[in-house]
């Protein structure tokens, strides 16, 4: 079992929180989960709202790739339809580069209206342009020398003047909303990255993402393998009531305040699971049941919604010195960290 570290970079203007001291703690955040032995600290992409204030998570990955030292670093995701292919792909190998080879590329064709308003693009093109893109992206950071005429991209005679460390090329993720979408980047031969609190209805609908992940994996070779990130709001307490206590507001707001978000609060997330909510014995048993179905990695989110910084922290602490080495000794399995 993986564990992961996803930041949303959540603002609310007007707040206590500036932008610039939220940049400071995900700095500081990044540093601790190296530090705890996570496995990759994922950074999203967003623009034009206060739902993600980094609009290019490569520079917030630079930043973090000289702070820490065995973290992977990652995109969750960058958004593939809003940019040139070649700035993608040249942005990232320096990432790889300046971390020593610990990229994480999780990519996607994003799903925001206003996001495809600000950039002028019709969100009825989005699955041609992501598919192109992508290519573009793979063929670039293998190395390629690129001449194209698509229907989106025109490179003649194109090659990156840096290469990503990692060869041939970073592993790549695709994001995924719905179980047959996972079906099919499990049939393509890719990793896998979901968050199903936006796009399911409870706890047990995992399963079948993962299931059919997997069905795709199988007939695309019964040798392939790939990595499926399933990703959580998180709170580790003493008990599920100070749990309670301390991420209602935090989780609510965040809710209350996204665009896409359905409509829930804590309560809701608590009754259809699908959070990491809770005391060490209660957090440790939803991992396992996530185990149960399938799932292998789980990317947790703890900075939600203003949650005060040293109770975030404390959390992710409590995951990783506590939950962590539980779940290892019920699966009877020696922890990756």
């Amino acid at each position: 079992m993986l564990y992961s570290y996803f930041s949303v970079n959540d603002h609310y203007p007007g707040r206590d929180r500036s932008i610039d001291a939220l940049y400071r703690e995900v700095l500081a955040q990044g540093e601790l989960a190296d530090e705890l032995g996570y496995d990759t600290f994922f950074v999203a992409e967003h623009h034009f709202h206060e739902y993600g204030v980094v609009p290019n998570p490569a520079i917030m990955l630079a930043a973090l790739s000289q702070r820490t030292n065995n973290i992977r670093l990652g995109t969750a995701i960058s958004v593939l339809t809003f940019h040139n292919p070649i700035t993608i792909a040249e942005n990232y190998s320096i990432v790889d580069v300046l971390s020593g080879g610990r990229l994480v590329m999780g990519v996607g064709s994003g799903y925001l209206k206003h996001e495809y308003e600000g950039f002028g693009i019709d969100p009825a093109t989005k699955r041609e342009r992501f598919d192109e893109n992508f290519a573009l992206v793979q063929r670039a950071m293998a190395g390629e020398r690129i001449t194209f005429d698509g229907t989106y991209n025109h490179l003649k005679d194109v090659a990156l003047n840096t290469l990503p460390t990692q060869r041939p090329t970073p592993p790549f993720y695709v994001a995924v909303l719905q179980h047959q979408a996972a079906y099919y980047v499990g049939r393509q031969g890719h990793n896998m990255m979901c968050v199903p609190y936006a796009s399911v209805d409870k706890l047990e609908d995992v399963a079948l993402i993962i299931e059919e992940y997997h069905r795709g994996l199988a007939e695309r070779s019964t040798e392939a393998t790939g990595d499926a990130i399933v990703t959580l709001h998180t709170h580790v307490a003493d008990t599920d009531e100070q749990a309670r206590q301390v991420a209602t507001e935090p989780f609510d707001l965040y809710v209350a305040t996204r665009l896409y978000a359905k409509s829930q609060t804590y309560e809701d997330v608590m009754a259809s699971r699908l959070g990491l909510f809770g005391s060490v014995d209660t957090v440790v048993e939803r991992l396992l049941e996530l185990y149960d179905m399938g799932v292998r990695h789980v990317s947790t989110l703890h900075n939600f919604g203003l949650m005060p910084y040293d109770q975030a922290n404390r959390s992710m602490r409590m995951l990783a010195d506590e939950v962590m080495p539980r779940v290892h000794k019920a699966l009877g399995i020696d922890p990756i960290r």
